[in-house]
This record gives C-alpha cells, sequence and structure tokens, in this order.
C-alpha cells in the first residue's frame, strides 16, 4: 500500500531521532487489549523495549475499506488507553481525520471517544501533539 509507505516515511522525516515509528504492531494498551495500529509513534528506540509498547504519542491508521472500524472500536479502545493524537488517513474521501482529546463516553463501544475531531485536507498542515513545531502537509499523508 503506497499511502501506508509514504505515511511512514513522513513521520520519519519529521520525528526524527528520539523517536521509533512502529508499523503495524501491537500496542499493550490493557491486560485484554492489544490492537495493531498501521502506525505508532513512541518515545524512545526499538532497543530501549523489551515488550511491546503500553503507549504511543500518535497513532495513525490508513483507512480505506477499514473506515468504520477504525473510527468505531479502535477510536475508542485507544481513546480509553488515553492516546492523545489519533489520526485516520482517509483514503475514502481523500482527508485526514485528526481525533484529540480522550474522555469517556458511554455512547461508544468501550466506553470511551475523543472530545474533538478535525477535518483537513489536501493543502492544510498538521502538527502532531508530540512534535508541535512540525508542519506536516496533509498532502504528503494522501499520497
Amino acid at each position: 500500500m503506497l499511502a501506508f509507505s509514504k505515511t511512514s516515511l513522513v513521520l520519519a522525516q519529521a520525528f526524527k531521532t528520539g523517536f521509533w515509528i512502529r508499523s503495524q504492531a501491537p500496542l499493550s494498551l490493557a491486560a485484554d487489549s492489544e490492537p495493531e495500529s498501521d502506525l505508532a509513534v513512541v518515545k524512545g528506540r526499538m532497543e530501549d523495549y523489551s515488550d511491546h509498547p503500553t503507549t504511543a504519542l500518535l497513532i495513525v491508521e490508513i483507512s480505506d475499506s477499514t473506515l468504520l472500524h477504525d473510527r468505531g472500536i479502535k477510536s475508542s479502545l485507544y481513546a480509553k488507553a488515553g492516546i492523545e493524537d489519533y489520526w485516520i488517513v482517509n483514503l475514502v474521501d481523500r482527508q485526514v481525520e485528526i481525533y484529540r482529546q480522550p474522555q469517556r463516553d458511554a455512547g461508544k463501544r468501550c466506553g470511551h471517544g475523543y472530545a474533538t475531531m478535525t477535518v483537513l485536507n489536501a493543502g492544510a498542515n498538521v502538527a502532531p501533539l508530540g512534535l508541535p513545531g512540525a508542519a506536516i502537509a496533509v498532502s504528503d499523508l494522501l499520497r
């Protein structure tokens, strides 16, 4: 999947040293939950971990056929785990959905959701919460 490779490269260029960009690997978010995100940015290097990380600065899902799943159960799982910055690269609508401010939400499958969701189209830039000085072009994530 070309979008997956491009997004991984864009994140690696933004998060240079001191961060590990994990691809399609589990996160140990709870005793009964180890979702596999498409991409996760975690602090440190691979060598710093003897097991799966338990959190991430940023999680990115590349979505076309998995869009409803990524907006639903995965979003709720990540919010429940306190992931502050969750992005969906929505290939169907050619936009990036930015989810922030996890909170309790009884209406969501895992009892948690995000207070804010922002939709960005090509031409916009986004800065990850863990790297506020960065300006990542949405168009680079959609290629």
